[in-house]
């Protein structure tokens, strides 16, 4: 049986700091870098897509600040987002992070992916280090520091065998998510040559077509408004529960967010709720954006499980009706078309919260193809939407697995010869 040991955080981390103050620019050059922020770090992963820029000729960096393959990046900041986890291994060009974000770096007696799971595993104790009146928690870094434990097997290789388990699974996560980019890119592209160059009809919009609205093609419905009270942090064991869908499960881009569901509400107290009850293929719409950026408003999800999740408010239901041969990928694809978000978010009532009103989304217009036009369509498209969702449910219990095996694994509660995967 391998020794283990455990020790506080600060004792196996040889560096720790906030980012900086970044000089933000939007233009490239060789005097800029990328700069990471909360919204970059989300499923234990990195994301550049939301990475600003920052201008080296008008603010130097330290040489430690620029990040390396292996760092452990956290949230520092943010209501929600402060105490995030996720390890950097890929970095496309020199990147550092702002000062909501901190970074940490091994000690020589922890190997570097074993640090990286470990810390993910006490995500839920880290997020609980957050401080301060709602809007501005943050993570105390002196208590990350002393309060957070790790537990470690005194053999290096040892920790790296124990780590490449996690690590196998999220490799195979990042395979079903390339090949749904790759699936999802061909769908646009089908979409974009029939219904908006015509290419495939000789670039003419063929004259049987109609012109209509959203709300000719689809039900519409405004996501219930749950009382707090009515809502569980955590599933009743002893009850069926519903995941609450909100915003949040609407990736920005569009897509669904299959991981992070923070409400739960019991199925027993929905029987007057069934018309919010999704079903697979239901469309669902981001109305809403508290914070002014239109990044997520008007972008949509596909549901893709049946009676598991029931729809909170400022999340708008398209259940396409059948009506002209019209399924769900068309509807999917349509929403998602940059004309159609462009043209939707243009009619957003602006403000400090930034609403689009059930009026301005099903009055959206369309072209209707002919009911002949849309089969064929359908059996092209429908095939890649299906398989694209059985990649993404298979990803959901590669995370559930991940999930469970990883305080399992970093604790020595698992010997990792017991394991088959």
């Amino acid at each position: 049986m391998a020794e283990w040991v455990e020790k506080s955080l600060g004792e196996v981390t040889s560096y720790i700091a906030k980012g900086i103050p970044p000089q933000y620019t939007d233009k490239y050059s060789e005097n800029v870098i990328y700069v990471l922020n909360q919204k970059c770090n989300r499923d234990y992963s990195v994301s550049y897509e939301q990475a600003r820029l920052h201008d080296l000729s008008k603010k130097k960096i330290a040489e430690e600040k620029m990040l390396k393959s292996g760092d452990v990046l956290i949230n520092s900041t943010g209501e929600g987002t402060a105490g995030r986890v996720a390890q950097l291994w890929n970095i496309p060009s020199q990147t550092t992070v702002d000062g909501h974000m901190i970074i940490l770096r091994p000690t020589s007696e922890v190997d570097t992916l074993y640090y990286g799971y470990a810390i993910k595993a006490q995500q839920f104790m880290i997020e609980s280090l957050a401080e301060g009146s709602t809007g501005q928690t943050e993570i105390n870094r002196k208590r990350l520091q002393e309060e957070i434990t790790i537990s470690y097997p005194k053999d290096k290789k040892k920790q790296h065998s124990i780590a490449k388990i996690l690590e196998e699974i999220d490799k195979k996560i990042e395979v079903n998510n390339q090949i749904n980019r790759n699936l999802s890119e061909q769908a646009e592209s089908l979409f974009q040559s029939w219904f908006v160059d015509y290419e495939h009809f000789g670039g003419v919009c063929p004259e049987d077509w109609k012109e209509g609205v959203l709300e000719d093609v689809v039900d519409f419905y405004n996501g219930y408004a749950f009382k707090s009270n009515e809502l569980l942090d955590v599933p009743d064991h002893d009850n069926e529960c519903y995941h609450v869908f909100k915003q949040g499960h609407i990736r920005r881009g569009g897509g669904f967010n299959i991981s992070g569901t923070r409400s739960w509400f019991l199925k027993k107290n929905a029987e007057k709720l069934n018309k919010y009850v999704l079903h697979k293929g239901d469309i669902l719409m981001a109305m809403t954006d508290m914070k002014n950026n239109v990044a997520i408003l008007g972008n949509t999800a596909v549901m893709e499980m049946d009676d598991t999740y029931i729809l909170n408010q400022r999340v708008a239901l398209l259940r396409t009706t059948g009506k002209y041969g019209i399924d769900y990928p068309f509807i999917s694809l349509l929403t998602n078309s940059i004309d159609f978000v462009s043209d939707l978010r243009s009619r957003a009532n602006s403000g400090v919260q930034v609403n689009l009103s059930a009026t301005e989304i099903k009055n959206s217009k369309l072209m209707i193809p002919s009911v002949e036009v849309n089969k064929e369509f359908n059996s092209l498209v429908k095939p890649l939407f299906e398989t694209m969702i059985e990649h993404d449910l298979e990803n959901l219990h590669l995370v559930e697995l991940r999930n469970t095996l990883l305080p399992k694994l970093m604790s020595g509660e698992l010997n990792v010869s017991d394991l088959y995967i």
